[in-house]
């Protein structure tokens, strides 16, 4: 995290109101996370830093691309990126996370580390599956061939009219006795 400096945002002596920051990056990114599951790709990320009195509001809006690798052909492809996140941090005693989209910072914290939240962002941007888009296009069309459709219950008269002839007529001297 030491080389990642750039992503660095001095909040302390920041005035309260909107703040925007542009950062770009690449492959180098990525290598800067252990255990990474993506190791290279480009991004662009456009974060609006709104800061009030009891809080710091982050809008990340993402853009770009990574490399993956397909699940079955083992061929590499890239897959784009457009994600837009927020992050919600606060003031409080001692630092804390409370949910995926709040946490909690201390009112001393001179400054932010976003280079952590964009990596989080874009790894849970990539699919559990993932697949080379020629190959995901076809899958797409062979789920197309086997749709089931489900009824609502209604029948038309048609539909009625059908299934009275094809009961059994032994059924039919049933019917009388109603």
């Amino acid at each position: 995290m030491k080389d990642l400096k750039a992503y660095t945002i001095e909040i302390l002596n920041l005035s309260n109101k909107r703040h925007e920051y542009e950062f770009e990056s690449g492959n180098s990114f990525f290598d800067h996370f252990e255990q990474s599951l993506i190791h290279k790709g480009t991004f662009t990320v456009k974060l609006i830093l709104d800061k009030s009195e009891t809080m710091i509001q982050l809008s990340f809006h993402i853009t770009g691309s990574v490399e993956l690798i397909c699940d079955r052909t083992l061929e590499p492809f890239d897959y784009p990126l457009n994600i837009n996140q927020k992050l919600i941090l606060k003031y409080g005693e001692e630092d804390e996370e409370l949910t995926d989209e709040i946490e909690i910072i201390s009112r001393h914290t001179q400054q932010i580390n976003v280079a952590q939240y964009i990596y989080e962002f874009i790894g849970l941007a990539i699919p559990m599956k993932k697949l080379h888009p020629r190959l995901a296009q076809s899958a797409l069309q062979e789920n197309e061939e086997g749709i089931l459709v489900y009824s609502s219950g209604e029948a038309s008269n048609e539909d009625t009219e059908q299934k009275d002839e094809a009961v059994d007529p032994r059924f039919n001297i049933l019917k009388k006795l109603k």
